[in-house]
């Protein structure tokens, strides 16, 4: 196969999902910006430090929502990849039972602490705590909703249905706005409105969400008498790598904050939580970018795709990377109009440290989406040593570290240099780590991922081909039948092999790349390995299944689709999915 031709695929198809999931990303910093807003214009800055000490605990539910979402998504991508139909719906009804159990806990945690005033650990200021415990009750409202939204996501992209999310994320958008006008502005409901505003306006998010499963509309259902708890261990084993992170990070707010109490006073911490809570509109770009990238790279572990793993990663590197450094010098040039809607006197410390923030804690961002992306290569591939290291570093060791060697120097200026700081530390570890396991300096993207060589079919077990139009269909299968003879395949599955590939290849692209002027291509892949002829086709067409096709056929004119009728003849096995907009269909012969 043309290597570039799958790179240009994967790489177009990264892009196009690009722009939802950064969506789908920021409806998780909505509440912060949305509350940061109005707080500061319309409650007060005592109320902008009740939002900022809410931080860590945002995390730490996220954080737990994530292990979830991760571990769900790796392992259903993966049982897809392996067209294990039984596993994968197991995978979502587990993980919507584990999600609403973790709902119920943190919503009867955040009740508790709130009304009985259990919050003295995060501050004992007799004026914000008060805020704080009413700000807690109110956002319990909205734990289940923000958690089952967040599951239902993630397979409604893995269905290719990310329309459905689009209009979720708007109507929470324009609920969360309203009811803040409502609550906050006119009822003058203060910390409680805040909260409850982004509360209802997540209910509206999940509901809409919701109704597509369900109808019974989804390819994933629930099937409660079908529920296997013993892939409970293996969601949390999968899930943890992607959240360690987010617990870290709440371990290094808690510090942070305090830190700033201490030294800088509740100032910083206003500055720090009106900073944080607006750049978390520009990290939604990150998170959408790993979130394509975690679904992908799921799918390629579980067909031990080698080339679409390089692929990921190169794309991360020759088109995220630009596209999040425009954003960066766009947040730096408007440092000052950003801090203007939240605080307006120039003269106040607040305002100075929030400008402070907007032009020093973009400069991390690049590293971040480097990070990441290795930080989920490192799990796809059971790299459990470099993968624990990084993300202990990059989750608190480093921010915290840095921020206590410089507070007192440098003050208000040492948490977001802090942050750069950590970017740079957490790069070089992995650039170390990859150096260390191939014993030289990277020449290629394989070598900088340490990509086992066992990974995968070798070359030698694997022939890969690209189909751009009719006229290069024709050869298939006598490269197909070729490629078997000489790995020792009898005679007749090897013409069978190269029939099939023929025939589906010269379906895709007389149906498929006639539907739209859009440019496509086919990659075909056979592998020989331990007696096994597994043939997978792959392309961005319409969906089309040819299991549909044939039981719709089945009583036709005999002589009508005989391609599909012959390949459901001589395959000992068809399966067909579509993810992310990419048809994949594997046949064994």
């Amino acid at each position: 196969m043309d290597a570039k031709s799958n790179a240009k695929m994967i790489q177009r198809t990264m892009l196009r999902l690009l722009p939802v999931q950064v969506l789908f990303a920021i409806i998780v910093t909505i509440n912060g910006i949305v509350s940061t807003y109005f707080a500061s214009n319309y409650v007060g800055v005592d109320a902008m430090s009740a939002v900022g000490l809410y931080g860590p605990i945002n995390m730490l539910i996220g954080a737990c929502s994530t292990v979830l979402v991760g571990g769900a998504a790796f392992l259903a991508g993966k049982y897809v990849g392996q067209n294990d139909h039984a596993k994968v719906k197991n995978i979502f009804t587990l993980d919507i039972v584990l999600s609403v159990a973790l709902s119920i806990i943190f919503t009867l945690l955040l009740l508790v602490m709130g009304i009985f005033s259990l919050t003295s650990f995060f501050t004992r200021d007799e004026v914000i705590q008060p805020i704080f415990n009413i700000y807690l009750i109110g956002n319990a409202v909205g734990i289940l909703p923000f958690i089952i939204g967040n599951q239902l996501t993630i397979f409604l992209s893995m269905e290719n249905k990310q329309r459905l999310s689009v209009i979720a994320s708007v109507g929470y958008i324009v609920a969360n706005l309203i009811l803040n006008v409502l609550f906050v502005q006119k009822l003058h409901m203060e910390a409680l409105g805040l909260a409850l505003a982004s509360a209802l306006g997540m209910w509206v998010f999940c509901f809409i969400e919701a109704i597509y499963f369900i109808l019974g509309k989804s390819y994933y259902k629930y099937d409660y008498k079908s529920l296997d708890l013993t892939e409970f261990k293996n969601i949390v084993s999968c899930g943890f790598p992607g959240a360690e992170t987010n617990i870290y990070q709440t371990l290094r707010g808690i510090a942070v904050n305090k830190m700033l109490l201490a030294f800088v006073g509740s100032a910083g911490v206003s500055a720090f939580a009106a900073a944080n809570n607006l750049m978390g509109l520009f990290w939604a770009i990150p998170a959408g970018m790993i979130a394509v990238s975690r679904l992908l790279i799921s799918v390629a572990t579980g067909e031990e795709d080698r080339q679409t793993l390089i692929d990921v990663m190169r794309t991360m590197f020759y088109r995220y990377i630009p596209i999040m450094m425009v954003f960066v010098v766009g947040i730096i040039a408007c440092a000052e109009p950003f801090t203007k809607l939240f605080f307006k006197d120039p003269s106040a410390p607040v305002y100075g440290y929030t400008v402070m923030g907007f032009r020093i804690l973009p400069l991390c961002m690049c590293f971040s989406i480097l990070c990441m992306h290795y930080v989920c290569y490192a799990h796809a591939l059971e790299k459990h040593v470099i993968l624990h290291i990084m993300t202990a570093l990059d989750g608190v060791i480093c921010v915290v570290a840095f921020t206590a060697l410089l507070i007192k120097p440098l003050g208000m200026a040492s948490v977001y240099i802090a942050n750069v700081l950590n970017g740079v530390v957490v790069t070089l570890t992995f650039v170390i780590y990859s150096i260390t396991q191939i014993k030289r300096i990277p020449r290629n993207m394989a070598d900088v991922m340490a990509m086992p060589d066992d990974f995968g079919a070798s070359d030698d077990e694997r022939m890969d081909i690209s189909v751009k139009s009719i006229e290069e269909v024709t050869s298939v299968a006598e490269q197909v039948q070729e490629f078997c003879k000489k790995r020792g395949v009898d005679k007749r599955r090897s013409y069978l092999a190269g029939l099939s590939m023929e025939e589906m290849a010269g379906n895709i692209v007389e149906h498929g790349f006639t539907k739209d002027k859009k440019t496509h291509s086919v990659d075909i892949r056979v592998v020989h390995k331990d007696d096994d002829v597994i043939l997978r086709l792959k392309d961005d067409c319409v969906p089309f299944d040819p299991r549909e096709r044939q039981k719709i056929t089945e009583n036709d004119d005999p002589t009508k689709n005989m391609g599909i009728r012959m390949i459901f003849k001589v395959a000992s096995d068809v399966q067909y999915q579509n993810i992310l907009g990419l048809n994949f269909l594997t046949i064994k012969v």
